[in-house]
């Protein structure tokens, strides 16, 4: 499956290994391709350096980095370097080379943005990734707990919420966007949300004020992906149905024009149909499993979708892109 003639110019947003595979899938039909990434993690190689350092978490961007990168040996070669992480007793241990590669870009550049181009052409990907902010961000949650209210911060402690999250917030809660982010989203065919974790990758996007007034600003049509199963922690309990109504609740002003999910983690589909219906969607169910029992998306069966998806209000951007 080839890019088109006039590829749609594709902003996708997320963070870990959700937008790792919206990425896959997405590369395949379009060369005007951007990865929007979430820099709120605290845990691990990336956690502590942010702590000791300073920086953006990098890890969720060396993952999309890596993600697009060239297929050519020279790509994978490059692209398994990024990805590689050391085993030691001492400090360097679980630190990913690509994360220690792109902070010390950023320490020499003084340049976030330059510095993850400058990987980007190193690895020679198909497209950009930016980060959704120019500062490092903190997730905060207020969880039920027998009861009570018990609030949690920082995303590593989110992901695992100890009870069913009721509120989500983002510090500084004026942060702002990246302004390369907010040109992208602007200048966007389409923009993708999911999957991911639903509350530290995907609803974080809606909490930076800038980012939130560009996504819904934008000209651009809106595509979900929903999860293939809930995530222990973060959204146990929560259909698609419920992933599709939290982020109305947080957005309820975001027109959404495609919803993709998979037939095979949709309990109800009348119901969800209906959540789709509310929103002005056009509710795509596919098979963009794997197949091997896993959680998993398959980048082929991805792609399809969104083609799928992109075909349905081509004659639309066709106009605008052509």
């Amino acid at each position: 499956m080839g890019p088109r003639s006039a590829s749609p110019a594709v902003v996708a947003l997320g963070g870990g290994h959700g937008l790792s595979a919206s990425l896959a899938a997405l590369r395949l039909l379009s060369e005007r391709l951007t990865a929007v990434v979430t820099v709120a993690d605290d845990g691990g190689s990336s956690g502590r350096l942010r702590s000791e350092l300073g920086v953006l978490p990098p890890g969720d961007l060396r993952m999309a980095l890596s993600a697009l990168c060239d297929e050519s040996e020279w790509g994978r070669t490059w692209s398994e370097l990024l990805q590689h992480r050391f085993s030691s007793d001492g400090e360097l241990d679980r630190h990913a080379v690509g994360n220690l590669i792109i902070v010390a870009l950023w320490q020499i550049l003084g340049d976030t943005v330059e510095g993850l181009d400058w990987v980007g052409r190193l690895l020679g990907v198909h497209g950009r990734v930016l980060p959704m902010s120019s500062v490092p961000l903190a997730i905060e949650a207020d969880c039920r707990v027998d009861g009570e209210l018990v609030t949690v911060r920082g995303q590593s402690k989110v992901a695992k919420a100890p009870g069913p999250i009721e509120e989500l917030r983002m510090e500084p809660p004026d942060a702002a966007a990246c302004a390369e982010t907010i040109e992208a989203i602007r200048d966007a065919d389409w923009v993708v949300l999911g999957p991911g974790s639903w509350y530290t990758s995907v609803i974080t996007h809606l909490l930076v004020p800038d980012l939130a007034a560009a996504l819904h600003e934008t000209s651009a049509r809106r595509c979900v992906t929903l999860n293939l199963e809930p995530e222990v922690g973060e959204t146990d309990g929560l259909g698609p149905t419920e992933h599709l109504e939290l982020l109305h609740r947080y957005a309820p002003d975001l027109r959404v024009d495609a919803v993709v999910a998979d037939p095979t983690s949709v309990d109800d589909t009348d119901r969800l149909a209906q959540a789709t219906d509310r929103m002005g969607a056009r509710l795509l169910l596919r098979q963009v499993s794997r197949g091997d029992g896993s959680a998993r998306h398959d980048p082929l069966r991805l792609a399809t979708a969104y083609q799928d998806a992109f075909d349905g209000f081509w004659g639309d951007v066709g106009t605008r892109v052509g």
